[in-house]
């Protein structure tokens, strides 16, 4: 397999640095992190007007761009880099995948133009409990009566929960496992926004009491479309992770060149050099494993993507906290104080690992895969 980026991959990279650069520099990530909504809507309808990201994998016939995994995660890498604050892994990432996957025609007609149009904003219903993330994990039942169904029960840590115009909830059934569509305005649902160690990232609590959902699945027993999906939301994920992790790196060396000491750059001791010598290791091997997970999705190597994702995902978690916690060292002092970004992606990077299940779940995941 040819994990070569093309032109083309790299002129995306370019196209969303530069519009990160401009949309989403340290001052801006502050102020947004602190504000209800987490993002800025204008920035949000030039991201989909301008550049067309929240339409990158929605299929052609539903007015996207019908790319995949690998221009996924170039998209979300770079994103990872400036801590970009916008639903974009919430709507454009998982929930697209979920529909892609998982979801009926009517929905997927319903919904899909809406998104890569940046006009709704759809988070995905998933978790019920701290660290239990996997689809097979999910208990919430979903009751119909006369025709109707409803969902009674709490999801944890959705992301932009807060602000979504749609939830896509995964809830049991009597045939298996299901998805529905319940609409932000539904009687009896409740959100309420948690307390988050990462200031970027919005997470939410969301509790359905008798609430009306419509179902959407595309078969009685989505499970196996679900368990997918959610092995290309830890490829979404583990690319943010990387790029996070690189951006570390380089305020770690760039100040390493520019913070004298005794006569000298800092760099030139040794201590910071091994440092950072260890971070370049961690931070390459972080985006190889995200990369090698990528390029398996877009070849739809079922065989692979457990492992490959799993993988992904447990090195890159333990790779960007290590950086992190490595560029607060290199900085020294500074780095532990409020005004330098060092604590951001540092609290970025602890989240991130918890995300989807830490570190020590997906290896524990990948031992069962390989027979250990």
């Amino acid at each position: 397999m040819d994990f070569a980026f093309t032109p083309e991959h790299e002129e995306l990279r370019q196209t969303v640095r530069r519009f990160l650069q401009d949309r989403s520099d340290e001052a801006t990530v502050r102020r947004l992190m602190v504000t209800d909504d987490g993002f800025d809507r204008g920035t949000w309808k030039q991201l989909a007007e301008q550049l067309g990201l929240t339409a990158l994998i929605v299929p052609e016939e539903f007015g996207g761009s019908g790319l995949g995994p690998v221009e996924l995660a170039i998209t979300l890498e770079e994103m990872g880099r400036f801590l970009f604050c916008a639903p974009y892994l919430s709507t454009a990432a998982l929930a697209v995948t979920v529909l892609r996957e998982a979801a009926n025609d009517a929905a997927k007609q319903e919904l899909l133009p809406a998104i890569a149009k940046g006009e709704r904003i759809v988070a995905l219903a998933l978790a019920e409990a701290p660290g239990l993330w996997e689809p097979s994990d999910v208990r919430m039942k979903a009751r119909e009566v006369g025709g109707r169904w409803t969902l009674t029960g709490e999801k944890t840590a959705v992301i932009d929960g807060q602000t979504a115009d749609d939830f896509l909830v995964v809830a049991r059934s009597s045939q298996g496992l299901s998805l529905f569509r319940v609409r932000a305005e539904a009687d009896g649902l409740q959100r309420e926004p948690l307390p988050t160690l990462d200031l970027t990232r919005k997470l939410a609590r969301v509790r359905f009491r008798k609430t009306p959902a419509e179902p959407i699945a595309a078969a009685p027993d989505v499970q196996p479309q679900l368990e997918r999906a959610f092995l290309l939301g830890l490829v979404a994920l583990a690319a943010e992770q990387a790029g996070g992790a690189q951006q570390c790196l380089d305020l770690s060396t760039q100040h390493a060149k520019t913070r004298w000491q005794f006569g000298r750059p800092i760099g030139s001791f040794q201590a910071i050099k091994h440092r950072c010598a260890d971070m370049l290791v961690a931070v390459e091997f972080a985006k190889s494993a995200a990369y090698h997970a990528a390029f398996r999705a877009q070849e739809g190597d079922e065989a692979e993507l457990p492992v490959a994702a799993r993988m992904a995902k447990a090195y890159c978690s333990d790779a960007f906290f290590q950086v992190a916690n490595d560029t607060i060292q290199v900085h020294g002092g500074m780095g532990f104080t409020w005004e330098h970004p060092a604590h951001l992606y540092f609290k970025r990077a602890k989240s991130s690992a918890l995300l989807f299940g830490d570190s020590v779940h997906h290896r524990d995941r990948l031992a069962t895969l390989i027979g250990v």
